[in-house]
């Protein structure tokens, strides 16, 4: 299985980039949800860093959302248990960081991927970038990015997501319910909106920035335990039959 990878880069002015690759449209299967969750985390707490871009490579789609293949290898509820914690690893990462993370979403956002864009504090989009939680498709559930969705699109739209669950949502209608900040036409226009905005907040008082972040992330404290608890959910109903037949089905297609 081809593991992808996470890279780093940290620019003068203190803009950090961290970026992800997977060669399955930018899935995230666990070893690679486990190394970008340390990068945010190790990234966040160096001294250089003023502020985080988090963003993937490639042009169509952002992030794809859980892997496939290691989801159908899933045999008990442990392995269940630590594949989607590596979710809840990527979010609490973005939460407990104490710098503003920006986040640039290039395309197509589906799964845990709208879940990695809710949990950045700021996040730019192009008009591609069009949003699905497709996990009751498959006889999941979002449980686990839950909560950062719902957090910033509220629990109406949250529902909306999760029940239409085959359906995509536009990036306009994202940015209406505010899981985009900005959406511009073109990836040209994404990275210099992004930049210039990096540069805007590295220019602030680090200090503030650190303070302010924890005001708007106020109340999510106890997600380490509610994220994990979410994980264990996906975890036992990845077992059941009509999940395994709906991965097959969706893998055959």
């Amino acid at each position: 299985m081809q593991t992808g990878t996470v890279t780093t880069a940290t620019s003068p002015e203190g803009i950090a980039t961290i970026s992800f690759f997977h060669p399955s449209h930018n899935a995230l299967p666990g070893a690679l949800l486990t190394q970008l969750a340390e990068t945010i985390t190790q990234v966040g707490q160096a001294a250089e860093t003023k502020v985080i871009i988090l963003k993937s490579e490639g042009e169509k789609t952002f992030c794809a959302g859980a892997s496939f293949d290691e989801l159908i290898a899933i045999e008990d509820e442990a392995q269940g248990l630590a594949f989607f914690s590596g979710f809840a690893k990527v979010i609490n990462a973005c939460r407990t960081s104490p710098k503003i993370i920006i986040g640039r979403v290039q395309g197509k956002a589906i799964g845990g991927g709208v879940g990695v864009a809710a949990a950045t504090d700021y996040c730019f989009a192009t008009a591609q970038a069009s949003v699905k939680l497709s996990e009751l498709v498959v006889g999941i559930g979002p449980f686990v990015v839950g909560p950062a969705v719902e957090r910033k699109i509220g629990n109406a739209a949250f529902a909306q997501l999760a029940l239409d669950a085959a359906e995509f949502r536009s990036a306009d209608w994202a940015q209406q319910k505010g899981l985009y900040a900005e959406v511009v036409d073109s990836i040209k226009a994404l990275d210099a909106a992004v930049l210039a905005f990096a540069r805007k907040l590295a220019a602030y008082n680090p200090e503030a920035l650190t303070d302010l972040k924890h005001v708007v992330w106020q109340g999510t404290e106890h997600w380490d335990t509610l994220l994990t608890e979410r994980a264990g959910i996906s975890g036992r109903l990845v077992l059941s039959d009509f999940t395994r037949q709906a991965i097959q089905q969706f893998k055959s297609r």
